[in-house]
């Protein structure tokens, strides 16, 4: 297998060392073939050269099996350049449409959800990666005068929301709740969300072993926070999927330990920690690497090596159960030790 590897901006690279690491150990253990590529992506490239994403890094990873992204986003480069330039583009170019968030507590990790534990919050988000407000539609007119007006667009088409929502339903048929809730706002946004709306209930009928609801995206967030064991499968579009996936970080303990997917499932898939690239903490050895390595093994996961990322992952968890916290700064540990107590859980169990 061949990986693309973009450590990227910031502690990008410092936790895509760690990840990298882990991902060795558990070669060695289960001896997969698995070959690694580095690209010099990012913001230091970009002040460089002033170069985003050359269509000639595109065309490479393209041959990739899979791809591994570390952070984007620089302190010298205006909002947007390097975010839309590269991880939406490479979501775009390769069809990365569902954005596979699982947000679950791992054992002794604190949620700051009083009377919560592992037992309550354990679900996915599965969000529309392509279309909705980020997919770069609008524009301005009479930009810098006082008359300027600023339209940003929302683009939902049937195609992409019903394999969104189709692929939520084939996702819950796999888990023990088979319960799937659309996170929407179908009272304010009536064309869109009737869109969803519609598609969800054609699809729902589909799949009479899987319950399905509906909640307004504010509700939602409510309810993720007094009771979060009522969701399993939540599907939503772009923005909202957004947003909420950072509060579900929350409850699991911090972007320390979030991680996610962007996912093609018939071509070429990106994994990654959720957070951004924390450029107060480069190097400092404080950033938690952990969210990178539970990244990689959601990546040996979804390309037909589920044992070995249940391996990893499990190596994760029972790291993750002896540090103090989640939080940069906080671990009682400096994240190439947290990535070396990974390799050794991961070592210790044995060959395969």
């Amino acid at each position: 297998m061949h990986v693309a590897v973009i450590p990227g901006d910031g502690t990008g690279p410092e936790v895509t060392a760690e990840a990298m690491k882990a991902l060795g150990a558990v070669v060695e253990r289960f001896d997969l073939d698995i070959d690694l590529e580095y690209y010099d992506i990012g913001g230091e490239r970009y002040k460089r050269t002033g170069e985003v994403l050359p269509d000639a890094i595109v065309e490479e990873i393209g041959r990739a099996d899979a791809v591994f992204l570390g952070a984007i986003g620089h302190p010298d480069v205006k909002p947007g350049i390097l975010e839309r330039g590269i991880i939406l583009r490479l979501r775009r170019e390769f069809d990365q449409y569902i954005n596979l968030r699982p947000v679950k507590l791992y054992p002794g990790v604190e949620t700051p959800i009083k009377g919560k534990g592992p037992e309550d919050i354990d679900f996915v988000v599965v969000r529309e990666n392509t279309e909705g407000l980020y997919a770069g539609a609008g524009g301005f007119s009479a930009k810098g005068t006082e008359r300027e007006v600023a339209v940003e667009t929302s683009i939902n088409t049937r195609h992409a929301v019903e394999r969104c929502v189709r692929y939520a339903f084939e996702l819950s048929e796999t888990r023990p709740e088979k319960h799937v809730t659309f996170c929407g706002k179908t009272n304010v946004l009536v064309h869109s969300h009737d869109l969803w709306y519609r598609v969800f209930s054609e699809v729902a009928a589909e799949y009479p072993g899987v319950a399905a609801d509906y909640a307004n995206v504010d509700a939602l967030c409510l309810w993720l926070v007094d009771a979060p064991e009522r969701f399993d499968v939540i599907v939503t579009e772009n923005m909202f999927g957004d947003i909420i996936t950072d509060l579900g970080a929350v409850l699991q303990g911090g972007l320390g330990i979030a991680a996610g997917a962007n996912l093609n499932p018939e071509g070429i898939s990106m994994f990654e920690p959720i957070g951004g690239s924390a450029p107060k903490y480069t190097g400092t050895g404080k950033i938690n690497p952990l969210a990178a390595i539970v990244a990689a093994a959601f990546l040996l996961q979804h390309t037909g090596h589920p044992e070995a990322g249940a391996a990893l992952e499990a190596a994760v968890v029972e790291v993750a159960g002896s540090l103090d916290s989640m939080r940069a700064g906080r671990m009682g540990a400096s994240t190439s030790e947290v990535g070396d107590r990974v390799v050794a859980a991961v070592s210790a169990a044995g060959p395969q």
